[in-house]
């Protein structure tokens, strides 16, 4: 069986976008330019270049592939990256 998931060329990010932070955005992943650098850096270039989830994005956990990482984790080009707001519940 074929893996049909699309590929993410080198130098770049797909990341994962949920919950109230993918409907600021207006959708649920954005592409980025990246060649790399920490899930700290990749908040700060989400801030910039997405300011309405600014505030979000310091909250949220960063995972990438099947786990989080903590901020000073290197986030390499072509990753699957999420990042996951906080959840609130009962």
């Amino acid at each position: 069986m074929h893996d049909t998931r699309p590929t993410t060329p080198e130098g770049s990010l797909h990341v994962g976008l949920f919950a109230g932070m993918a409907e600021a955005v207006g959708r649920r992943t954005v592409d980025l330019a990246w060649s790399g650098g920490t899930a700290a850096a990749l908040r700060s270039r989400l801030a910039v270049e997405y300011p309405a989830v600014a505030a979000l994005l310091a909250r949220s956990a960063v995972a990438v592939g099947a786990a989080y990482v903590a901020d000073d984790a290197t986030v390499p080009p072509g990753a699957d990256v999420a990042i996951i707001p906080p959840v609130s519940g009962g």
